[in-house]
């Protein structure tokens, strides 16, 4: 299907400023979860946008500074590690999501989603499986939102050493499963997704 395929159908239903909606980090086992809203100007074509996923982080950092610089209004919005350990993490997600939606300094009136439902919304959303790949805006969401927590788990590096946070960004890697076994966990693991092994902190 064509990427802006969803966008052009919601203008020829009225809507303007159509906002995508995707998260990065549900899967990782530390740091918080990331959601990322973009309205991006309706004749604007951005070529290789695409499911983070599946760009190389250069092509991400690039596409990155596309995206914000031509957005009429984008945003991240985070659930923390606290958060996630104590909602269940697809709640810490709608959360992130939300707090995204919230901090855009334009207020959208129809919100495409990555498959997500959220509550609560004033205007209309549109979950759309595979969104990621389906609808430029939602790409362009999922790119802000994995470039942003990229740049907090480098940092992280420094604050938590000896984890590896820089290389696998939180995720269950053998390098970072090493050093749980090692170090034990510390306050950016998320205790409800770690083996028990790993639980006990140092």
């Amino acid at each position: 299907m064509h990427v802006l395929n969803f966008e052009i159908e919601a203008r020829k239903s009225g809507y303007h400023l159509i906002a995508g909606v995707d998260e990065a980090g549900r899967g990782p086992l530390a740091g918080p979860v990331f959601a990322a809203a973009v309205i991006l100007p309706e004749n604007v074509f951005l070529p290789g946008v695409n499911d983070s996923k599946l760009l190389s982080p250069a092509k991400r950092e690039k596409l990155y500074q596309e995206i914000v610089n031509q957005a009429l209004a984008w945003s991240t919005g985070i659930a923390a590690v606290s958060e996630i350990d104590s909602l269940n993490i697809l709640q810490a997600t709608r959360l992130a999501m939300l707090r995204a939606l919230t901090d855009l300094s334009v207020k959208p009136d129809y919100i495409l989603l990555d498959a997500l439902r959220l509550e609560g919304l004033e205007c209309p959303q549109r979950p759309v499986i595979g969104g990621d790949r389906l609808s430029q805006s939602i790409a362009a969401a999922s790119i802000v939102a994995k470039v942003a927590r990229d740049r907090l788990m480098r940092e992280m590096d420094s604050v938590f050493p000896g984890y590896g946070f820089a290389r696998h960004k939180g995720y269950g890697t053998p390098e970072h499963y090493r050093a749980l076994s090692v170090k034990g966990s510390c306050p950016l693991h998320r205790q409800s997704f770690l083996p028990d092994a790993g639980r006990k902190r140092r």
